[in-house]
């Protein structure tokens, strides 16, 4: 079994795992959540990327041959260093992509001002990566980011659709869109946001376009994939999916349910 290994933080990587699974159905997943060490967001550059690399390193012992970082500060702290650095070392042939770049390569067609905004955690905002990205493929467009630190929060205690969660949504994108008039497309740069899409939606000027993660990782990988037909090889098809946990299995299986729509999730403990 060589399944394509999805790891995140916590569990917003599952919003990306439902969007890989719809649109690739056929291939088998392995999902690990270092629930135990969440949030990333907080933590420095150097910690970010010692957890990703440990959690890259055991899903790459399980038999992935490719990997997804579903976690934007992961791929915003720790990608370039373990795709520059550490595969070289483990097996230049397994790959390790991030969800950044497939949302920065399309951005430029979804804007018509030219002026974007990104809604994302602290460290994902503070990392710069979605500036920097979309300047390098699109260059004149103006990116203004809004960290959101009590979005995940809300989230994970199932307050998505909660009254109180209102204010803090409608806060935040106030802000954003005050900073920056003309922007007419915000990414959610965080992969617990779609579950706030209702509101975000809500209190999001309607001449604005919201663009979650989800779709254009799966477009980006099914493409990927396409154009790389011995990793495509690589990777099994019993369409499988198993889950792992660096916390109680029973809390990731419950939590779970929030982000997928399957009522039963067996999740397996692991020590990373």
């Amino acid at each position: 079994m060589s399944p394509i290994g999805i790891f995140d933080s916590g569990y917003g990587g599952l919003t990306i795992l439902d969007a890989i699974r719809h649109e690739l159905p056929q291939y088998d997943y392995l999902y690990l959540g270092d629930n135990a060490r969440a949030p990333y967001g907080p933590r420095s550059f150097s910690v970010v990327y010692d957890f990703t690399r440990q959690a890259v390193e055991h899903l790459f012992k399980e038999g992935c041959q490719l990997v997804i970082l579903a976690c934007n500060t992961a791929s915003a702290k720790a990608l370039r260093t373990i795709q520059q650095r550490d595969l070289p070392l483990w097996d230049p042939s397994r790959r390790v992509l991030g969800i950044i770049r497939p949302t920065a390569e399309v951005i430029g067609t979804l804007t018509a001002t030219r002026h974007i905004g990104v809604l994302a955690t602290e460290g994902t905002i503070r990392s710069d990566s979605y500036r920097l990205e979309i300047e390098k493929l699109w260059p004149g467009i103006t990116v203004s980011g809004k960290a959101c630190p009590l979005w995940v929060p809300l989230v994970e205690m199932g307050e998505a659709q909660s009254p109180g969660a209102d204010y803090f949504v409608q806060k935040y994108i106030n802000e954003l869109i005050t900073a920056d008039p003309l922007i007419d497309a915000v990414i959610l740069g965080c992969t617990h946001y779609p579950l706030l899409l209702p509101k975000i939606r809500r209190f999001m000027p309607p001449a604005i376009r919201v663009i979650p993660q989800g779709s254009y990782v799966a477009t980006s990988l099914a493409d990927y994939l396409h154009r790389h037909p011995d990793m495509e090889q690589r990777c099994s098809q019993h369409a499988t999916v198993r889950y792992l946990t660096t916390e109680d299995p029973q809390k990731f299986s419950q939590q779970a349910r929030l982000f997928l729509s399957q009522s039963e999730i067996q999740a397996e403990h692991i020590v990373l």
